[in-house]
């Protein structure tokens, strides 16, 4: 799944501990989200969403591999 993170992060200036604080999570839980390398679960998608005043589905988006 990718998602696109980093961008709102530094559209919004805030950093991976800042969102992190913000959803509730680890700042390496956040890293790992960015890289791909873990997919969040939807309450924590959600969250995210919100964070950026955007839909789950503006934040994240399936690959091909995903279907």
């Amino acid at each position: 799944m990718k998602n696109n993170i980093r961008v709102e992060r530094a559209i919004l200036k805030i950093t991976q501990q800042q969102l992190a604080d913000l959803v509730g999570v680890s700042r390496q839980t956040i890293n790992a989200i960015e890289a791909e390398k873990y997919v969040p679960s939807t309450v924590l998608a959600l969250k995210i969403a919100r964070s950026f005043n955007k839909s789950v589905e503006e934040i994240f988006s399936l690959e091909e591999t995903d279907l």
